[in-house]
């Protein structure tokens, strides 16, 4: 991994050596002799969390620092003993020692109290007898032993007195730090949570990379109303970490939310959920144009076996317990249970521990009559295929979660879960939807709902309408023959391993597909047709 070099570190480092004569020819008398070789520094030379070679002319010099009192100086050679020279960056000599070689070859000599500053240079020469040996080429390093200081943070948006901002709102947070010896690498910071230990600025959600003047800024959603604290580090290149600030602040509840089914952050927009290539969860706007996520959920956090890939991820939709962004459903295939993360306005995959939510006992038609339930029912979930949110189905609910599932060959839906006493209503009886891959797309302008269902075999994908009725329940007749929809095109699953639909992406009033490729590119639909690739998933 290629890393920039502070322009102060390289400036030094060239400036002593050129003082000191370091990049000059061997004198010509120089006689052939012992050899010095893998000059290094104990215990290493850093920059940005990552070991560096500052012993040759196109390496890169990094920092000791860190906690470390003083670097070591290492060296192998054949001779009986070697000569270490060190120059600061003025090009004075600050150190000219000898030190006997040990048993194994190694020659070694101690260095400390040297000031924190870039521009150190070094050399060993082989101690036999005048002239006797080439010296190693020269090697560079700065010390950085000072953490960053001055932390501050700020924000107009959320200030940390008298703040008139919502908590659906979108607030700017300033940072901004000093370093004198190695400069301010990055900011790490969390809300409403804790700051992991470390100090690795590698991008990724909760660190900002600081600009030259030692400032950075982010753009955060409080999610939920009330008091929140936001904990900042700043750290330099040398990994030393300043004293954490806790900056608190206080968002309003907003009177009228925005509310769009599909949503999970509380932004107004649906949300595409799909896991990465190492098992973390993507959180990707339904307005975007990238597969660029604007929430990255670690793999670590997922209910079930440290990753999201392989889990069912369901949300269309919210519980009365939880609004007004989707409660979101996270199923293991085969498993008994649904994990359940009640959404009160921001995301709360791994904020918060799921509720573990049981298949319901009781099965009903559609028209409401009781019916048998499936014999293994005692299993929960683990006979479901399938699983989506399909919307919301009752009327006096209009933004409510439903389930749609395939139970030995039919279709069930599960209304909302998290209800005590809720029912699973069997939708059809033929047995025929084993092969099919289940797209829900949720309600369009008219609060019209639709099943698309993809043939496993053929790729062909069909649209199912269900209908909304006068009386504001649906007409479930068209879901009875899998074979018998609308055909909206075709999409073999080796090509298109995944399609979804998180809703209306673009706000035209109709639902939209999504698919990934057999290369993981994300593909987003205006309905089911005029694709645009978004580019690669990470």
């Amino acid at each position: 991994m290629s890393r920039s070099v502070p322009p102060r570190l390289l400036a030094a480092c060239a400036a002593a050596a050129l003082a000191a004569g370091l990049f000059a020819a061997p004198a010509a008398q120089a006689e052939p002799g012992p050899a010095v070789t893998a000059p290094t520094v104990l215990p290493g030379t850093y920059l940005d969390g990552g070991p560096t070679d500052g012993c040759t002319a196109t390496g890169t010099p990094g920092w000791v620092g860190a906690g470390h009192p003083g670097p070591e100086l290492s060296a192998r050679t054949t001779a009986p003993a070697a000569r270490f020279k060190v120059w600061d960056g003025t090009g004075a000599k600050v150190l000219d020692t000898t030190a006997d070689t040990d048993a194994l070859g190694g020659v070694r000599t101690a260095l400390t109290g040297l000031p924190d500053g870039a521009g150190y240079t070094w050399q060993v020469w082989p101690q036999d007898r005048p002239g006797s040996g080439a010296p190693t080429e020269t090697c560079r390093f700065g010390i950085d032993t000072a953490a960053p200081t001055g932390l501050a943070v700020r924000s107009d948006d959320f200030p940390a007195q008298g703040g008139t901002a919502y908590a659906t709102d979108t607030g700017v947070f300033a940072f901004s730090a000093t370093d004198t010896g190695s400069g301010v690498a990055c900011f790490r910071y969390v809300l409403d949570g804790t700051l992991g230990v470390g100090a690795d600025c590698a991008p990724r959600q909760g660190v900002a990379a600081a600009g030259a003047d030692g400032t950075a800024s982010v753009a955060l959603r409080p999610g939920s109303w009330g008091s929140h604290e936001l904990r900042v580090e700043a750290v330099d290149h040398a990994g030393r970490v300043s004293q954490t600030v806790h900056y608190s602040f206080y968002a309003r509840s907003n009177p009228n939310p925005p509310k769009a089914l599909g949503d999970v952050d509380n932004d107004g927009v649906p949300d595409i959920l799909l896991p990465d290539s190492h098992g973390n969860l993507l959180v990707i706007s339904g307005a975007s144009a990238t597969a660029t996520p604007t929430t990255v959920v670690p793999a670590i956090w997922a209910p079930i076996g440290g990753s999201w890939t392989g889990l069912q991820v369901l949300h269309k939709g919210w519980s009365l317990a939880g609004s007004p962004a989707d409660t979101v459903y996270v199923h293991d295939l085969g498993g008994s249970y649904l994990y359940q993360y009640l959404n009160q306005g921001r995301l709360p995959l791994g904020v918060q521990s799921p509720q573990l939510v049981s298949h319901p006992s009781g099965c009903v038609d559609t028209a409401f009559n009781p019916v048998d339930c499936l014999s293994d029912l005692s299993s929960g979930f683990a006979d479901a295929r399938q699983l989506v949110a399909f919307g919301p189905t009752d009327p006096a609910v209009p933004n409510g979660i439903t389930l749609l599932d395939v139970e030995q060959g039919d279709l069930w839906l599960q209304n909302d879960p998290s209800w005590f006493g809720a029912t699973s209503t069997r939708l059809t009886t033929g047995g025929a939807w084993n092969g099919y891959d289940l797209v829900a797309p949720g309600p369009d302008a008219a609060g019209d709902l639709a099943l698309w269902s993809r043939e496993q075999s053929t790729g062909v994908l069909r649209a199912h309408a269900v209908p909304k009725l006068a009386d504001g329940s649906y007409d479930f007749s068209g879901l009875a023959d899998p074979a018998a929809g609308t055909v909206l095109g075709t999409f073999p699953a080796a090509d298109y391993p995944v399609l979804g639909s998180s809703g209306d992406l673009d706000g035209d009033g109709r639902p939209d597909l999504y698919a990934v490729t057999a290369d993981r590119h994300l593909i987003a639909y205006h309905g089911a047709t005029a694709p645009q690739d978004r580019g690669p998933l990470a």
